[in-house]
């Protein structure tokens, strides 16, 4: 039996309905990354939030959506190379000159 707002809701529950409450096996910059989305999508969700980074950085409302959805796409630049994709792009190399 659950509580009224999801109080009995188990980890793994909630780690299935919201993507940003991460897993053991995400990476610092996925993280960040989400967080970072998440912010944006407030800021474009929320028409005064918007209004005042438009009015601070003395843009349109427009323009300034516009870089947010930008942003979106990689908030914190790309990802770091990982060990395995560093042997992926090894073997791929290898190949190539083969």
């Amino acid at each position: 039996m659950s509580n009224p707002g999801g109080a009995g809701m188990t980890t793994e529950q909630l780690k299935a309905r919201y993507v940003g409450t991460g897993h053991a096996d995400m990476s610092k910059h996925e993280w960040l990354s989400n967080q970072h989305r998440d912010t944006y999508a407030s800021i474009l969700g929320h028409a005064d939030q918007l209004l005042y980074y438009a009015t601070a950085e003395n843009q349109s409302m427009g323009r300034v959506r516009l870089t947010l959805l930008h942003k979106m796409i990689q908030p914190c630049g790309p990802p770091p190379p990982t060990k395995d994709l560093d042997k992926i792009i090894e073997q791929q190399m290898d190949q190539q000159e083969e």
